[in-house]
Formats: C-alpha cells, structure tokens, sequence
C-alpha cells in the first residue's frame, strides 16, 4: 500500500478534501462563506469547498509533523501582507478555522490530543492514517505484477545449434573455394609447360650458332 510520501500533495489533499466532503462531521459552518483565512488576506476564499480543502491540509500536515497544535499551524498556514511601502513581515494565519477544522477532524476519529515527549498536540489516528493511506494507492494506481520470464535454456540450445550450421557451412564454402582455385591453377600450369617447350627451341638455336662461330675463328686463321 503506497503512504502520504509517494504521491503528490496537492492531488492527494484535493482527493482528501472530496472525500471529507462526504462525512457529516467536517461541514463548513455559516460564516465561513465571508470569513479570511487570516489577516494578510486581502478577501475571503473563492472556492466554494475550500473548508474541506483546508481539512485535507491540516490532516496530511497532523500525519507528517504530528504531535502538532493551533499556534504552530497558524504559523504554517500565514504569509506576507501588501502593507504598501512599509516592509512586508509574517503574519500568522486564522486560528479560529484552524482550532474548528481539529475538532470536526476529531470528531470524526481521523486525529486525536496526545503528548508525546512532553509536546502537546493532536496527532493521527490509525483510521486517518489509513484514510489516507487508501487515498494515496487510489491515486499511484495498481502495481504492475512481475511477469516470470521463461528460462533461456532452449534459446540457448537453439543459438549453438545456429552456430553450428554457420561453422559447417563456411567451411564448407571455404572447401569449394579451394577446389575452384585448383582448377583455375591447372590449365594456367599446362599453358606456361607449353610456353616452355615452345621456347627451348629457340634456345637450342642459339646453341648452335655459338658453337659455329668458333669453327669459323679456326678457318679464318
């Protein structure tokens, strides 16, 4: 099951805050339509469901940095004012909303008042961490299963018998190649013997006329 930390937070708070819409406990009161979310906002929210949207928020920020308590969600949901010319400084957020949404969150079982190492505050319940928990495998989707591969042992056997063939038939192609060599060579061989026999004449020729020249030296004298 995937968590909080696997998703992105602004489609899980937006699939949270569709989800709280639903329960009874977590309805925006009647003055939430013209109240500011703190006092550096210039005008109330836009949207019509932005109370459950801030109770997705405040939810994800109690399971992450939980035991937490109003003053330092006011610090964590304030900003900066336009003062004008004057230089900008913090301003924390409403802690009237913030104070209401724990309380409607609390009654709905998602978080709870503990103190842990001597801080006070409000952490997440087993069902609110498992509320969003569903929430976060709802939005990453199923896991692809693992597919076992077929073991490659007949590939393998199928590759060496490839293999094999290949060797055989260059060799075989090397074979043939030899042989046309060789009967190209032999009537090259039979041409030059007869180029040979042609010439030995000639040679004996020449024999003959040395051996006549001396004879001739010998009459002369």
């Amino acid at each position: 099951m995937a968590s909080i930390y696997d998703v992105d937070a602004n489609m899980l708070i937006e699939k949270a805050a569709q989800q709280l819409g639903k329960m009874p406990e977590l309805k925006a009161p009647e003055w939430a339509t013209f109240t500011k979310t703190g006092v550096h906002k210039e005008r109330p929210p836009q949207r019509a469901d932005w109370w459950q949207v801030r109770a997705a928020a405040v939810l994800r920020a109690v399971c992450i940095k939980g035991p937490i308590g109003v003053q330092k969600l006011r610090t964590k949901y304030g900003g900066k004012a336009n003062d004008g010319h004057q230089p900008e400084h913090h301003y924390k957020g409403s802690g009237n909303v913030l104070r209401k949404v724990l309380q409607q969150l609390e009654k709905a079982g998602l978080v709870k008042q503990d103190n842990k190492d001597g801080r006070k505050g409000r952490i997440v319940t087993p069902k609110g961490k498992s509320f969003l928990d569903k929430i976060a495998t709802q939005i990453q989707g199923p896991k692809a299963k693992k597919v076992e591969t077929p073991k490659a042992e007949p590939a393998k056997q199928e590759t060496e018998d490839t293999k094999k063939e290949a060797q055989k038939e260059e060799k075989q192609e090397a074979k043939e190649t030899k042989k046309e060599g060789i009967q190209k060579a032999e009537p090259a061989k039979q041409e030059s013997k007869k180029e040979s026999k042609e010439q030995s004449p000639v040679k004996e020729e020449k024999k003959e006329v040395k051996e006549q020249k001396p004879e001739i030296k010998a009459e002369a004298q």
